[in-house]
């Protein structure tokens, strides 16, 4: 595949949640291919320092998001070392299994804080330097999951569909502001994290699902990012985009 170059990203100020490994490290290559500044946050501080280091262009801060204090200080942080921010990508997210009868309030409390509150903290957190720069673009990342109604994910499911509620209000409070807000929907990706959920024969029953053969990659996913976040989709606000090969 010869990716898509994006003359205008080249640099762009950008700032990633949970680039250190999966989707979010292919939105850092992604990027910092296309000539942007890089500030990538994450928990993990091993993988996210091996990837800074090899990959230019990028700066990395350990940050746990579901802490908001943490997420304004690292915020703030990524601003100053950009010097601005001009393309937000929510992208953090973790899918632990969960059974229905196992979820307590502080259960439910952490997850969502792990899958929907930040991208809300973030995005307010990066709105007045998108404003001061006359506009920008905030990808945030939803799932395949709960259009599907997949099992075991109760919590993670409905903070994954509050994330295109929050597109599509937060679409409305900044378009204003020359401020784009889309969501990238992606299907099952392949990636080492996703190896622990699924069998041999379980990815198999995913492609038979999927309208085209193959497994999704994360650079598939991060080529849509690209595009939305360029300004060749300057007209493209408030709605959701899929990578799923047709999953249904």
């Amino acid at each position: 595949m010869n990716p898509a170059a994006y003359p205008s990203l080249g640099g762009k100020k950008v700032l990633i949640t949970g680039g250190a490994t999966g989707i979010g490290a292919a939105l850092v290559e992604g990027f910092a291919r296309q000539g942007s500044q890089v500030v990538f946050l994450d928990i993990d501080e091993t993988a996210g320092r091996e990837l800074a280091a090899r990959t230019d262009g990028t700066t990395f801060l350990a940050c746990d998001l579901r802490d908001t204090s943490a997420l304004a200080a690292a915020a703030k942080s990524a601003e100053t070392t950009l010097g601005g921010v001009d393309i937000l990508l929510n992208n953090a997210a973790s899918d632990d299994r969960h059974e229905l009868d196992e979820i307590s309030p502080a259960y439910w409390d952490e997850r969502i804080a792990t899958n929907l509150r930040h991208l809300f903290f973030a995005a307010q957190a990066v709105v007045p330097a998108m404003r001061a720069a006359g506009g920008g673009a905030i990808v945030n990342f939803g799932s395949i999951s709960w259009h599907l109604g997949l099992p075991d994910l109760v919590v993670y499911q409905t903070a994954k569909a509050g994330i295109e509620g929050l597109t599509r209000s937060l679409a409305r409070e900044l378009g204003r502001d020359n401020i784009r807000v889309t969501t990238i929907v992606p299907g099952n990706v392949q990636t080492p994290r996703q190896a622990k959920w699924y069998t041999p024969e379980g990815e198999k029953e995913i492609v038979s699902a999927q309208c085209l053969d193959g497994r999704i990659q994360p650079a598939d996913v991060a080529a849509l990012a690209l595009f939305l976040a360029s300004d060749d989709a300057r007209m493209c606000t408030g709605h959701e985009y899929f990578v799923d090969a047709g999953w249904r």
